[in-house]
C-alpha cells in the first residue's frame, strides 16, 4: 500500500514532484501538513531517497515538532536522520560547525530579549544617548530590522551619509554589535544573518551543506523574510530540489518582517517552477468558503486559487448590527448561551475573534455575567493587563489607601525616585506597628527622617490627597483623566514601551469606557461601588483550567486554529480595517488587513457569525462607523441579515457632528528611527490658517487656527464630516493637500 493512497489527487500530485523547484499553494484547511509529511515516507519508501539529504523547516518548535512526530510515525527506521527543524535552530546547529570563521568561539551565547537590551543600554549610555528620547527598543527594533533584510552595519553606514539620525543609529549598530562579539554573542536575528554571511563568505561551506541537503522543504512558505529566503535560496542553488508551502492569501505578519513577495515571486526566482493548487478544504462549510472566496478576489497581489469542499452548503453566516458595542457582546454571549442550552454545542466550540485587545473587555464582561467560562488567547484577561492594574491601583489608593498592594504597586509609577530599600523600611515598620502602607507614607519623615527619601515619599502623598480632595466634585471619568494628566502614565507608556505602548494605551481609552457606562448606569455612582462591580467582573481566577471554555482571541493569534463556531466581532470601518491601514497611501495596508478577514472567515467550521455596532465607545467618546468594506464584499445571498451601506444608532446622542476625543500623547517628541526620519519637527508645519489638510482618522478639513505652543502647535481644524478638532500638529501629522 502506498503512503499517498489517503490523499487526494492534487496532494498526490504535489507530494510525488520531487525533483525540481516546487510550490505547494495550499489554501485554509487543504491538508498541508499531511501533504508534506506524506511526501517524506514517499521520498524515503518509494522513491529510495536517504532521509541523511533531506531538510524540513517550520516556523515554531510546535510545528517542528508535530512535523518531527507524524514523520517518524510513517518512516519508521531512519527517520532521526532527517532534519525537521526552525529556521533557528537549523542555524545554531550549523553555526556551532563553522562560527569559528567569521571570528567567534564555537561556544557562543544567544542572548535573549533582555539580554539584548542590557547591551544597548550600556552603547546608548557609552554614546551618551538620552534614552527618553531615544528608547533603547527602538534601536533595537530597527536592527532587527536591518538583519532581517540583511543590511550590515557598512550597509547603514553607507546609507546613512548627510543624515544625522540615520548617522547615529549607524553608530549604535556598530557599538551594539561590538558589543555582543565582544561577549562572543549571537541575538536572534544574528543566527539567520551570520549563516548567510558564512555561506556567502566561505563557498566551501556552502557546497558542504549542499552536498548533504539534496531535498529541501519549507513550511509557511509565506511568512519567510528577506534572511530566510536568502538561506534557502543559497542552500537549493545546487541542486534545485526546494519545495516550499504556503498560502499567500494567509500572509498577515508584514509587521514581524515578512514579504509577501516571496511566494509571490516564486516563479521569478525559480524559473521553471512546478505550481501545485491544494483548494480542496477539509474544514468548512461551501457557503464559509464562498465568503472567504469572495473577500480575498478583491486584492491584486495574490495568486489565483478558489476553495471548495464536499461537506455541503452548510448554514448562511449571520450578520448581525447593533446600536452598541455592549449590545454585541451581549448578543454574541446570549447566542453561545442559546446553543449551549439547545445541545447544539460545547462552550469549547465557540470562539469570538477580534482586530484588537481592547475590545476583549466587554466581551469577558459578559461572560462572567453570564456565567460563561472562557479563555483569552494570545493575552491577558482585560483586568489583568498591567497598565488596567495600574490604574486600578491608583483608584484604589485614592478610595481608602488600605490595599497595602495597590499602594505599593503605584507608589513608584512612574519613577519618582523612590528606591526599594525606602519602599522596604516603610513595609517593615507597617508590619511593626500594624498600621497601613500608605499610613506609614503620610509619616514618612517620622520613619525615614529628614532627607530626599521623605520628601519623595512626601510628593506621592500629596498626589493621592489631591486627588482624594476633588473626588467629590468630578466624575469618575474626569478623575481618570486627572490620574492619566498628573503622572503623565502615557508619556511613561511611550518612553518605557513605545513598541506596546498604542495598544496598552487602547486599552486604558477601553477602562475609560467602562467607567462612563458605570457612571451612566447609575444614578449615584462612586467609586468605591464601581471598583466593587470591577472586581467581580474581574474575578476570574475561580475559573477551572480544564473545563469547557469559550475561546476569545485576535485574528492574528486564530491564525492556524479551527473552531465550529465563530463569531467575528467589531467588523467597521475604522476598526477592521483599521483607521491606519485606510488612510495610508499604500494599498496594500488595506490588501493585508483583507488577508486578515479571510484568515478569520476560514476558522469556521460550520457556523459563522459576523456583527458590527452602530456606536462604539473610543476614550470615553461616542464614534460611528460603517459597516467594514470587507463584510459588503460578501455576496449578501450568503448572508442571514442586510449590510446596510452605512449604520446609524437608533437615538441620536445628539445634535450636530459626533465628537470624538483626539488623542493627544503626553510623551517628549522624539525620533522614531525608522529610516530617513528627522530628529524632531521644531519648525512650523507645512500648511496654516486657510489650507485644506487631511488627517488618517478625521478625513479633510481646513485649518481655522494655529497657536505656537511651548513644544508644539495647536491646529484648529474645522473637518468635513467630524467637526472642529483641536490637536497638537506633531501627533495630528495632518498632510497639507
Amino acid at each position: 500500500m502506498s503512503v499517498l493512497e489517503q490523499l487526494n489527487d492534487k496532494q498526490r500530485e504535489a507530494a510525488m514532484q520531487l525533483e525540481g523547484p516546487v510550490l505547494i499553494l495550499a489554501g485554509a484547511g487543504s491538508g498541508k501538513t499531511r501533504v508534506l509529511t506524506n511526501r517524506t515516507a514517499y521520498m524515503i519508501d518509494e522513491a529510495g531517497i536517504n532521509p541523511w539529504n533531506i531538510l524540513a523547516i517550520t516556523f515554531t518548535n510546535k510545528a517542528a515538532q508535530e512535523m518531527r512526530e507524524r514523520i517518524d510515525r510513517l518512516v519508521g527506521f531512519g527517520s532521526e536522520s532527517i532534519w525537521v527543524a526552525t529556521f533557528h535552530s537549523t542555524c545554531v546547529r550549523i553555526l556551532r560547525r563553522h562560527i569559528d570563521l567569521l571570528g567567534y568561539d564555537t561556544n557562543f551565547t544567544i542572548y535573549d530579549t533582555d539580554d539584548s537590551k542590557s547591551v544597548m543600554k550600556e552603547v546608548l549610555k557609552r554614546l551618551q544617548i538620552d534614552t527618553k528620547q531615544y528608547p533603547e527598543k527602538r534601536f533595537l527594533n530597527r536592527i532587527s530590522n536591518c538583519k532581517n533584510e540583511l543590511s550590515s552595519v557598512e550597509d547603514e553606514e553607507r546609507d546613512a551619509l548627510g543624515d544625522y539620525a540615520d548617522e547615529m543609529f549607524a553608530k549604535v549598530y556598530r557599538e551594539y554589535q561590538a558589543g555582543l562579539k565582544k561577549n562572543n554573542a549571537l541575538d536572534f536575528d544574528d543566527l539567520l544573518m551570520k549563516t548567510v554571511e558564512l555561506f556567502t563568505s566561505f563557498p566551501e561551506v556552502l557546497e558542504n551543506y549542499q552536498n548533504r541537503f539534496l531535498y529541501i522543504m519549507v513550511d509557511e512558505y509565506q511568512d519567510t523574510n528577506t534572511a530566510q529566503f536568502e538561506l534557502i535560496r543559497l542552500l537549493s542553488a545546487k541542486n534545485k530540489n526546494i519545495c516550499v508551502v504556503g498560502d499567500d492569501d494567509q500572509s498577515i505578519y508584514k509587521f514581524r518582517g515578512a514579504n509577501i513577495r516571496n511566494i509571490l515571486d516564486f516563479e521569478k526566482v525559480f524559473p521553471n517552477a512546478k505550481v501545485v493548487k491544494l483548494e480542496q478544504n477539509y474544514r468548512s462549510t461551501q457557503t464559509i468558503l464562498d465568503a472567504a472566496n469572495a473577500v480575498i478576489a478583491n486584492n491584486s497581489s495574490r495568486k489565483d486559487k478558489k476553495l471548495w469542499t464536499d461537506k455541503g452548503e452548510g448554514e448562511k453566516i449571520r450578520f448581525i448590527t447593533v446600536d452598541t458595542a455592549y449590545e454585541e457582546a451581549e448578543r454574541i454571549v446570549d447566542l453561545i448561551c442559546a446553543d449551549k442550552r439547545a445541545g447544539k454545542c460545547d462552550y469549547r466550540d465557540n470562539a469570538v475573534l477580534y482586530r484588537t485587545n481592547a475590545q476583549s473587555r466587554l466581551i469577558e464582561e459578559k461572560c462572567v455575567m453570564a456565567g460563561i467560562p472562557y479563555s483569552v488567547v494570545g493575552g491577558v484577561n482585560f483586568y489583568s493587563r498591567r497598565e488596567i492594574k495600574d490604574i486600578l491601583a491608583y483608584l484604589k489608593t485614592i478610595d481608602n489607601g488600605k490595599d497595602d498592594l495597590a499602594v505599593r504597586r503605584i507608589i513608584n509609577v512612574p519613577k519618582r525616585g523612590i528606591g526599594a530599600t525606602t519602599i522596604s523600611k516603610l513595609a517593615d515598620h507597617a508590619a511593626a506597628t500594624g498600621q497601613s502602607f500608605y499610613d506609614c507614607c503620610v509619616a514618612a519623615e517620622e520613619i525615614l527622617g529628614h532627607g530626599r527619601a521623605a520628601e519623595k515619599i512626601a510628593e506621592f502623598v500629596e498626589l493621592i490627597s489631591v486627588f482624594k480632595s476633588k473626588l467629590e466634585f468630578i466624575t469618575l471619568e474626569q478623575l481618570v483623566d486627572d490620574i492619566l494628566e498628573r503622572t503623565d502614565y502615557e508619556a511613561m507608556l511611550e518612553e518605557s514601551d513605545p513598541d506596546d505602548a498604542q495598544e496598552r494605551i487602547e486599552n486604558i481609552g477601553e477602562l475609560v469606557n467602562k467607567v462612563v457606562a458605570f457612571e451612566e448606569q447609575n444614578d449615584e455612582p462612586t467609586l468605591s461601588q464601581f471598583l466593587e462591580e470591577v472586581a467581580l467582573v474581574a474575578d476570574i481566577d475561580n475559573v477551572d483550567e480544564n473545563a469547557d471554555k469559550v475561546m476569545l482571541m485576535t485574528l492574528h493569534s486564530a491564525k492556524g486554529l479551527e473552531f465550529p463556531n465563530v463569531y467575528l466581532a467589531g467588523m467597521e470601518d475604522g476598526l477592521f480595517p483599521g483607521y491606519m491601514s485606510i488612510c495610508a497611501d499604500d494599498p496594500e495596508e488595506i490588501e493585508e488587513e483583507r488577508r486578515l478577514c479571510y484568515v478569520g472567515i476560514t476558522r469556521a467550521m460550520d457556523k459563522l457569525t459576523i456583527s458590527a455596532a452602530g456606536s462604539r465607545m473610543i476614550r470615553g467618546e461616542t464614534t460611528r462607523n460603517p459597516v467594514s468594506r470587507f463584510v459588503k464584499e460578501i455576496p449578501q445571498e450568503l448572508m442571514q441579515g442586510k449590510a446596510p451601506a452605512k449604520m446609524q444608532p437608533k437615538v441620536q446622542p445628539q445634535a450636530g457632528p459626533v465628537k470624538v476625543k483626539p488623542f493627544v500623547t503626553k510623551a517628549k517628541p522624539f525620533a522614531y528611527l525608522t529610516k530617513g526620519s528627522q530628529i524632531s519637527s521644531t519648525g512650523a508645519p507645512d500648511y496654516g490658517p486657510g489650507d485644506r489638510v487631511a488627517h488618517m482618522k478625521f478625513g479633510q478639513g481646513t485649518v481655522t487656527e494655529m497657536v505656537k505652543g511651548a513644544r508644539d502647535y495647536e491646529v484648529t481644524v474645522d473637518f468635513d464630516n467630524a467637526g472642529v478638532k483641536k490637536m497638537f500638529a506633531a501627533f495630528a501629522k495632518l498632510k497639507k493637500l
